[in-house]
């Protein structure tokens, strides 16, 4: 380990250079950093990568899903529940049935089990790709919350499909009754450990004599905590994770201090920033290692089974992505939807090319065992072959055209006609006249005996002026101050309740007020 350390940490500056120069290009970093892998695989003398599956699910999976599912806006994902649960379920068991066919008629060797093994492999796309192609073009808010959705439950439900195909290849039966047992057990089992443990957690941030660093801390310990617990108990652990964040993110402002969520949100940002650095570099990096596994296949032969299979996950994802629209169209007469109007073709189209594969295909393709019952397990090394296909095929294709897509289809926001900038003015014009006027109505009398007091009040009759910023403040002024923040955040989450406001705004006035809270200290 102390010997390879100076390579391990030239890939960290690599990774940081690279993404650099992805910022700077405009290209996803993740494409970017699968080809710089690649292309560090090929010199002389690099030490061969062995990617350990538990090392991928147990340290880099749980805090990814975690910081996913504490940004997500939960209003919006409960809006958009009906698509985002049949693309995160529906289709992910229909592609693995569709790979499953196609792997057993083409791929010499590939039974039913083992074609259903390797859809569930590649079944879900990843959302970190995803993510990082939205940074650079605009699309509307509907359709990132889907991608968003999609990508915090797809994981759950391939891996679902992966133990089960796994399981039937090793004994060669598969019993329904157990089968759907697990299954509910998995879902259920999840979904009741994360909220258990995540409430928990609450618990313990908010009664225990905790500070900024010590909140931290427990909050990067904690989605492990999750995911190890309901893994042990053979449920889920993403839904799990999954679960715990979004029930911890829901309620931060009770149990967290300003100090707490700004210090947070810059270390979890910085963390997260590595972790998936490091994964996508290491996809590259695995090239020669699974290449070398091919055995009797000739690469050749490997390569286009690969594009076979990527052009059914293509195929198939759009038309998912259409067969939703058609679904919907016939259930709005009889169920209110989120959307009543027709969506077009221009959104399905985009989000059936959102299908970019990733980490947790390489990770659930690397944990098949390399035996079973003492005899090789078959296909392993075409399947690791296949998904490394997958993953780079979608990369490059998808990953460098969909930004082109999108800027071409150039697709109006439905739910924001107001431009962001001017919708974000008029909110903190509303906060500040609310704020001003509890401010009189309540603290008349302090607001006449402290200047500070004043000062603030004039900042908020003019929102444009900044006299706060080196005010002064006794000790029952800051008292004053900070209840009046508390309120203005209850007012900004009663706002968040509408759901035609986006809540990334709400969360930018709030991200202000803690700023303006932690000033409180230094005046």
């Amino acid at each position: 380990m102390l010997h390879d350390f100076p390579f391990y940490l030239t890939i960290v500056i690599v990774i940081l250079l690279l993404i650099m120069l992805s910022n700077k290009i405009k290209v996803a970093y993740p494409v970017l950093l699968v080809l710089g892998g690649l292309a560090i695989s090929f010199i002389p003398g690099i030490p061969v990568l062995r990617i350990d599956p538990e090392l991928i699910f147990v340290i880099f999976l749980p805090p990814l899903l975690y910081e996913a599912a504490w940004n997500i806006s939960w209003k919006e994902l409960w809006r958009w529940r009906r698509i985002i649960c049949s693309f995160a379920f529906l289709v992910v068991f229909f592609t693995a049935f569709s790979v499953a066919l196609v792997a057993n008629h083409f791929i010499p060797g590939f039974s039913l089990a083992l074609g259903f093994l390797l859809g569930g492999i590649i079944s879900p796309p990843d959302a970190v790709s995803a993510g990082a192609i939205l940074k650079f073009v605009k699309v509307p808010r509907r359709l990132s919350s889907i991608l968003e959705g999609e990508s915090l439950l797809n994981d759950a439900s391939s891996l679902i499909i992966f133990r089960f195909a796994l399981i039937v290849v090793g004994t060669g039966q598969f019993i329904w009754q157990d089968a759907i047992a697990s299954f509910g057990w998995m879902l259920v089992g999840g979904i009741g450990i994360g909220v258990a443990i995540g409430f928990i957690a609450m618990k313990l941030h908010k009664f225990l004599p905790t500070d900024a660093n010590s909140d931290i801390v427990l909050s990067l310990v904690t989605p492990y905590i999750i995911y190890i617990a309901a893994e042990e108990v053979h449920s889920s652990g993403v839904l799990a994770v999954v679960s715990g964040g979004l029930l911890l993110s829901h309620y931060r402002l009770s149990f967290l201090s300003s100090s707490s969520r700004l210090r947070g949100v810059n270390v979890w940002e910085s963390f997260c920033f590595i972790l998936n650095g490091l994964i996508f570099m290491f996809i590259g990096l695995d090239l020669p290692e699974i290449v070398s596994g091919l055995g009797d296949v000739s690469v050749y032969s490997a390569i286009g089974y690969g594009l076979l299979i990527t052009a059914v996950l293509i195929v198939g994802r759009i038309l998912c992505a259409f067969s939703a629209v058609f679904v919907t169209l016939i259930a709005r007469n009889f169920i209110k939807v989120a959307d009543p109007n027709h969506p077009g073709f221009k959104g399905p189209i985009l989000i059936g090319w959102t299908g970019m594969r990733g980490v947790v295909s390489l990770a659930a393709a690397l944990s098949i065992p390399v035996q079973v019952d003492g005899t090789p397990f078959p296909q392993r090394n075409l399947i690791l072959f296949i998904t490394f296909v997958v993953i780079l095929t979608t990369l490059l294709l998808q990953g460098l055209t969909l930004p082109y897509l999108i800027r071409k289809f150039h697709i109006k926001d439905p739910d924001y006609t107001i431009p962001h900038e001017q919708l974000y003015n008029q909110i903190k014009r509303e906060l500040a006249d609310h704020a001003l006027n509890h401010l009189k109505s309540t603290y008349g009398n302090e607001l006449e005996k402290y200047s500070a007091l004043q000062q603030i009040a004039s900042k908020w009759e003019d929102i444009h002026l900044n006299t706060s910023d080196n005010i002064l403040m006794s000790a029952e002024a800051k008292i004053v101050y900070l209840n009046l923040l508390n309120h203005q955040r209850d007012w900004l989450l009663d706002r968040n309740k509408e759901e035609i406001l986006d809540e990334e705004i709400i969360r930018r006035h709030l991200l202000y007020l803690d700023l303006e809270e932690e000033k409180l200290q230094f005046i």
